[in-house]
């Protein structure tokens, strides 16, 4: 049997139930009277307006002049608007706000029936990756720009100037060697990054045990550390460290930190490295050099891509500023930390710390 849905039946739910409706709603949901007064709102939308509270002008809980402008033009007019805002107090955050005017039956919580429905998107995360990726891209394009450069402009001497000069030809051909290394170094890092980033969340189930794997990349950097006259002192106990993990990306791990503390605390004339488990059942790899250290303030940038305390000193030293960021990642794959702790001065220790399998 048919029935036939009377006006009652129609009627349109009191602010209450519009709440219960919106509260699902993964966006910012607020709802207004064609006044500006608030009507409803769901648990998002207080996370963006905390002082949200029933019938007060919505001016009051959300200062954005461009939103409540864009919910008077739409109550007036009944047409949709919409608005992209970028705040940047207390922290840059981009949001995009769609207003709907709605008509509804008449009830007596809703006075004409007439609801605008506004609604928050948070794009800041987005917002975000597209500044990182733009910055990364720049960034990218300067460090391969520079010794493409030089390459051109010596290639350009040997066919010129320096065409029967064979003392010339030798500095100059020694120098190309050296910026198509450090261009092969940074697309070599590039590529290897990009290959972490995209198994990040895949976390390594091999175990390892990192005392042969620390002694193994210490063995292989010797000729480095002669050549920097820099003692290299492993203390470890007897019992192995073994941990879940993907061998050839903990020996990129250590070869990182170990080679950095070679170049950039040589100075010190010694790197001792230390391998111990602890009482939260972790094994700690401590790497400390004991060269001109490093300003706290640049602690925490440290693993940002391309982020270096010495611009010059860094390229002087062949690094490409994406050594740390790959350690970084590699550890986030492998659900471990990187400390760092360092005065100026003083020196500086690099911690990795992975759970114990």
């Amino acid at each position: 049997m048919a029935f036939a849905a009377t006006n009652q039946d129609r009627s349109q739910p009191s602010g209450g139930t519009l709440e219960t409706i919106i509260s699902g709603l993964p966006d910012a949901v607020i709802a207004l009277k064609p006044d500006g007064r608030v009507v409803a709102w769901n648990a998002a939308a207080q996370k963006f307006a905390p002082a949200l509270a029933r019938d007060i002008p919505l001016s009051l809980a959300l200062r954005s002049p461009d939103v409540i402008e864009a919910v008077r033009r739409a109550a007036s007019s009944g047409n949709p608007e919409r608005v992209e805002v970028y705040e940047r107090i207390p922290v840059d955050r981009w949001t995009d706000a769609h207003v709907v005017p709605i008509q509804l039956t008449s009830t007596a919580e809703i006075a004409g029936g007439a609801l605008v429905m506004l609604t928050l998107h948070d794009l800041t995360s987005s917002r975000r990756v597209e500044e990182m990726r733009a910055d990364f891209v720049a960034n990218v394009s300067h460090e391969l720009r520079t010794p493409l450069a030089s390459l051109s402009g010596f290639i350009e001497t040997l066919q010129g100037p320096a065409h029967d000069d064979r003392q010339a030809q030798q500095r100059f051909l020694a120098i190309m060697k050296e910026q198509a290394t450090r261009m092969a170094r940074l697309i070599d890092d590039l590529l290897s990054l990009s290959s972490i980033e995209l198994k990040e969340s895949i976390r390594p189930e091999h175990k390892v045990d990192l005392i042969p794997v620390v002694r193994q990349v210490a063995d292989s950097l010797q000729p480095l550390a002669r050549e920097r006259d820099v003692k290299i002192k492993i203390d470890y106990s007897a019992e192995p460290l073994i941990v879940r993990g993907d061998q050839d990306e903990l020996i990129r791990v250590f070869e990182n930190l170990i080679e950095n503390a070679l170049k950039y605390g040589a100075s010190g004339k010694r790197v001792e490295i230390t391998l111990a488990s602890d009482s939260k059942g972790s094994a700690r790899v401590a790497i400390r050099d004991y060269g001109p250290g490093i300003d706290p303030i640049h602690l925490p940038r440290l693993t940002e891509r391309f982020y270096r305390v010495d611009i010059m000193e860094s390229r002087a030293q062949g690094g490409t500023g994406l050594g740390l960021a790959l350690v970084k990642h590699i550890l986030n794959r492998h659900q471990g930390r990187l400390l760092i702790d360092s005065k100026l001065g003083e020196g500086a220790t690099f911690t990795v710390e992975l759970a114990l399998a």
